[in-house]
């Protein structure tokens, strides 16, 4: 969703504080100390210390400063841990395989129709990226399947089938560490169908309320029952920052493997279907309803699903032998502290976060030649994003963007793992996919940056994924290829 840009002083991620750690270290701000009430949305400064391995350098950041004068020192710590990813899962509208899934987006495929999974027919929005069908067999046990809310039972089949594409057989697992693997699963609302259903059962009388109705709603169920499931006793726990959601766990959970914490971790979010403003009312043309950056976008289209990452730290990967899609070099996040939807009309946080992002992985902003954007294809967000992007990387004519969203609609706290998975999926194969519906480009953006209306090869050097979500919280990863040395 759209995300409001820094108007006052970065905010440490509330994500960020779970074990006192940073998200890759020094992509983070420390917490400021407590300063003034802010009576405007503009020109209020504060100091911060920016932690960049052992050291520590002080940055004064003003809303009203420009974006260019944002200057982080780069810095990567010597012999710190590498993490890669070595498995892939997802359950998406165009699939429940992460291969076939980036196939169908290379030849541009959408998966939005009429919504089926309910009557909509007195709605505006009557448009979304649904499942509509979905095979448990084999993945989840029928208990669980019967009585689970869908967002967990995406999240079990997605985070299982990125086990089995890295290898990770049942003798496998028994040779693993298990107090050194951990999954953090992300969701911006949790179990909102069962959370229904208990409210209406309790008009009736309380005993009709099942007792799967608190365990089953609760965001970090997912996490714990894929943790119980696997027997992993490391971190599991959820994060729930909106769109930001599968950034935010998959930066965390890197964190706890360059700190030595875990070997192995499961990350990525998940998102079922629920009713949101901001909708495209693009009911008579479903699959012309997602369009990112086109002149003629009315709002986002709603989708569900999952998206789930197997990180491995790179010594542990290698000792399985297993193949490897992609090293994870870095990213950051950021708090825009603005507003609770919208955008900054200058895009600071953003910037910031990208910026951040590449300072500490020590990437040259040069070196990023591909960015799976954000863009949920509504006006505010996918313009103030693209603003950003010219303000970081500058008018570099190799850099490639394009938005997943425009094929599967916003899967919400899923939409970042989905995309992470499109992002990783485009290094292995050196195929990047369409911008669909991209018709009629908006004024203020030059086509000539975005990916057309077909797939498009592209050697990437460093690819780059955003996430920004209502509450101003603002993610960017960097992926690349993995270099064996």
């Amino acid at each position: 969703m759209e995300t409001a840009s820094l108007a006052s002083p970065l905010c440490t991620s509330p994500a960020a504080n779970y074990g006192n750690y940073h998200p890759l270290k020094s992509s983070m701000l420390k917490s400021p100390k407590r300063h003034k009430k802010l009576t405007s949305r503009c020109n209020i400064g504060s100091t911060f210390c920016i932690r960049n391995g052992f050291s520590r350098k002080t940055m004064a950041v003003s809303a009203a400063q420009s974006e260019k004068e944002l200057v982080i020192t780069k810095k990567k710590e010597t012999g710190e841990r590498r993490i890669v990813v070595t498995g892939l899962g997802a359950v998406t509208p165009l699939g429940d395989d992460a291969h076939l899934f980036h196939t169908s987006l290379l030849e541009g495929v959408t998966g939005i129709s009429d919504i089926q999974g309910f009557d909509c027919s007195e709605f505006p929005t009557r448009i979304a990226a649904e499942i509509k069908s979905l095979s448990t067999d084999g993945w989840i046990s029928p208990k669980i399947a019967k009585k689970a809310d869908k967002y967990l039972i995406y999240a079990l089949v997605a985070g299982k089938k990125a086990l089995v594409d890295a290898g990770i057989t049942e003798q496998v697992s028994g040779e693993l560490d298990k107090s050194r693997c951990g999954v953090i699963i992300g969701s911006a609302m949790g179990g909102l169908r069962v959370l229904n259903d208990g409210f209406e059962a309790i008009k009736v009388s309380y005993k009709k309320m099942s007792p799967f109705y608190i365990p089953y709603s609760l965001t970090n169920m997912a996490s714990a029952v894929l943790a119980m499931d696997l027997g992993w006793t490391g971190p599991s726990y959820s994060i729930s920052t909106a769109c930001a959601s599968s950034n935010y766990s998959i930066l965390n959970a890197a964190s706890h493997m360059i700190k030595g914490d875990t070997d192995i971790m499961l990350c990525g979010g998940i998102a079922g279907l629920i009713a949101c403003n901001a909708l495209s009312q693009r009911n008579s043309d479903p699959t012309k309803a997602a369009r990112p950056w086109d002149a003629d976008r009315d709002g986002f289209v709603m989708g569900e699903g999952a998206g789930v990452l197997l990180l491995e730290e790179l010594e542990h990967a290698k000792k399985r032998g297993t193949n490897i899609y992609a090293e994870i070099l870095g990213g950051s996040l950021t708090c825009d502290a603005y507003h609770i939807t919208a955008p900054h009309p200058e895009g600071v946080g953003m910037v910031s976060c990208m910026k951040k992002a590449l300072a500490q992985a020590g990437v040259a902003r040069e070196d990023v030649n591909y960015i799976n954007a954000h863009a949920p294809s509504t006006r505010l967000g996918d313009l103030r994003e693209y603003q950003s992007v010219i303000r970081c990387f500058g008018k570099n004519p190799e850099l490639r963007m394009n938005s997943t969203k425009s094929l599967i609609g916003h899967l919400l706290g899923a939409s970042g793992a989905a995309e992470a998975v499109a992002t990783i999926k485009a290094i292995q194969t050196g195929w990047i996919h369409p911008n669909l519906n991209l018709e009629n480009p908006d004024k203020h953006v030059d086509a000539k940056g975005l990916v057309g209306p077909m797939k498009e090869r592209l050697h990437i050097k460093v690819a780059m994924s955003n996430s920004f979500g209502f509450g101003g919280h603002n993610s960017s990863i960097l992926f690349a290829p993995f270099k064996g040395n």
